[in-house]
């Protein structure tokens, strides 16, 4: 038993030596993924389109509720019109529920919150979805497939 520990000691210290900067990877990419989404609220909320564009990928598809597939120039119209409607204050927040690395690869599971208000009318609504990012050529990691769905009834 003794011989056992004697080897097996070394060889775990060395095999987590081995591991951690993976790891540490691991929770690098993580917190650069979640500060992306907080870097996307911060411009959605402050109502910079150009920065919100920034988090999607050139080749993006979205999948929503009620609409049919878009691509990254669609989206990016979409929320530059809902941007610009200064009768409306818009306010969106991100609960990440967890974050899967896979490589190049990340599956964020989230659900966004968002508030509308026009005059005195506040309403506040809860959007589950998946967001699939990729790491791409600039270090940059972006969404390229998201689906999103209102908790609303039918």
């Amino acid at each position: 038993m003794r011989y056992f520990t004697a080897i097996a000691r070394p060889v775990f210290f060395v095999m987590g030596l081995a591991l951690a900067p993976a790891l540490a990877s691991g929770d690098d990419d993580k917190a650069a993924i979640a500060a992306r989404l907080a870097e996307w609220s911060d411009a959605f909320n402050t109502r910079e389109a150009s920065k919100c564009c920034d988090l999607f990928s050139a080749d993006l598809i979205s999948t929503m509720r009620g609409r049919p597939d878009e691509g990254r120039d669609a989206v990016c119209r979409r929320i530059a019109r809902a941007l610009a409607d200064r009768n409306v204050s818009l306010r969106y927040t991100a609960k990440i529920e967890e974050i899967i690395l896979s490589g190049e690869l990340a599956v964020v599971r989230l659900v966004w919150t968002m508030t509308t208000r026009r005059g005195a009318k506040v309403v506040a609504w809860e959007e589950p979805g998946v967001d699939v990012f990729r790491r791409e050529g600039d270090g940059k990691w972006r969404i390229f497939r998201f689906l999103a769905f209102s908790t609303a009834r039918d």
